[in-house]
């Protein structure tokens, strides 16, 4: 059933929406937007820019359910747990092949609008939707490679990791609601890339690889696995953050930007610490362990759950409208942050759990295709052709 969840505000700020960003990244200048250039000539005309984004949406998904499927609890990848078989090599492969086409495709799609005039403030928002989306599959794909165990990465390391991941996505989108240009994070193509040599190099040399000590000057020997989860955080607070602040400060001081208060700065934030707390509690506090017990379905959960507050900023930094501090989704991730630390609920928390995951996931699909249906309706599009609707 439609539901027309943008107000009239939004989709009259949607009408003065123009594109404008930014990429300086050295990858995407010399390596992958040359690339792109050449590749994407050879795409027909007829092709909507949406179906390449949509395909390598679907592309990712693969490969999320082929490692649930041979690695549900992380510990394939483990040699202190040899009761899980390891991950059959040829997925490796495939799931390399998955996110470098999808990769791809999302560089190119808006090539592919600007090339045959179809650009419109939908195929922007679809893209960039799902794309906060990928955050949590692109991380679990990784963390399936080095698995869990003494050898591996805890489930409580690899949950900050994954939130590092996702807040270097919306640190963008929240540059942006207070810039008014999105400036394309450095390391989201050199992620992508490394994502797809780790997986490549596991295909051809096995999980084994990677269990290796590395002497680290003025340090010691520390395993692949701890300088990976370095590398991950370095990206958002060596790299990623400090350029959206010093952007953000630009904006203000050249007068530039929106020229919010502090406070209206800021409440795009607000949402996403709410949801860090409260899952964070949850996870922490569990009275089961349950991050332990059900490590996929927990980040699955949390991921979606961050990828539907993400999609509220994207609207509200695209139709220039107040972002919203909290949507009925937070409710329920709220009240369980509560329930662990005054109850022991035992076993009822994984029921929780498996219903949240369910209404979190059914709903931000619904609220992703009425969004875009809505705004489709109103410029008159078909969201998979191009051609205009009469």
């Amino acid at each position: 059933m439609s539901y027309l969840y943008l107000s009239d505000e939004v989709i009259a700020g949607f009408d003065k929406y123009k594109y404008n960003a930014v990429d300086t990244s050295p990858v995407g200048k010399y390596i992958t937007h040359p690339f792109w250039n050449w590749c994407i000539q050879f795409f027909p005309r007829w092709l909507a820019p949406n179906v390449m984004t949509l395909a390598g949406f679907l592309l990712y998904l693969c490969t999320f359910i082929l490692l649930m499927y041979y690695d549900l609890d992380f510990y394939a990848s483990s040699r202190d747990h040899p009761e899980f078989p390891p991950v059959p090599n040829w997925v490796w492969l495939a799931c390399a092949l998955c996110i470098f086409f999808a990769h791809n495709l999302d560089g190119m799609d808006g090539k592919q609008a600007r090339r045959t005039g179809s650009s419109s403030p939908v195929g922007e928002l679809f893209d960039h939707g799902l794309d906060s989306w990928v955050t949590i599959i692109a991380a679990l794909a990784m963390y399936s490679v080095f698995g869990r165990g003494e050898t591996g990465i805890n489930v409580y390391r690899v949950y900050f990791a994954a939130w590092t991941v996702m807040l270097t996505f919306i640190a963008t989108h929240w540059e942006k609601y207070n810039t008014k240009v999105l400036y394309l994070p450095w390391g989201y193509d050199l992620s992508q890339l490394a994502l797809v040599a780790v997986l490549l190099v596991t295909y051809f040399g096995t999980y084994e690889v990677w269990k290796i000590d590395v002497d680290v000057p003025q340090v010691g020997y520390m395993t692949s696995t701890q300088l990976g989860e370095i590398g991950v955080h370095v990206i958002l607070f060596g790299l990623s953050l400090p350029m959206s602040l010093w952007n953000i400060y630009v904006s203000y001081h050249d007068k530039s930007g929106k020229m919010h208060s502090f406070y209206e700065a800021n409440r795009p934030l607000i949402p996403v610490f709410i949801l860090v707390i409260s899952f964070s509690i949850w996870a922490w506090y569990s009275s089961i362990g349950l991050l332990e017990r059900q490590p996929r379905l927990f980040y699955w959960a949390t991921g979606t759950a961050f990828a539907h507050v993400t999609c509220r900023l994207i609207i509200s930094q695209m139709s220039n409208t107040r972002c919203e501090i909290y949507n009925w989704l937070l409710t329920p991730v709220v009240a369980m942050g509560i329930a662990v630390l005054l109850f022991n609920l035992g076993v009822w928390e994984m029921y929780f759990l498996w219903a949240y995951t369910a209404l979190v996931t059914i709903a931000h699909l619904h609220f992703g295709v009425c969004v875009v249906k809505q705004m489709a309706d109103h410029f008159g599009i078909h969201v998979f052709s191009i051609k205009k609707r009469e």
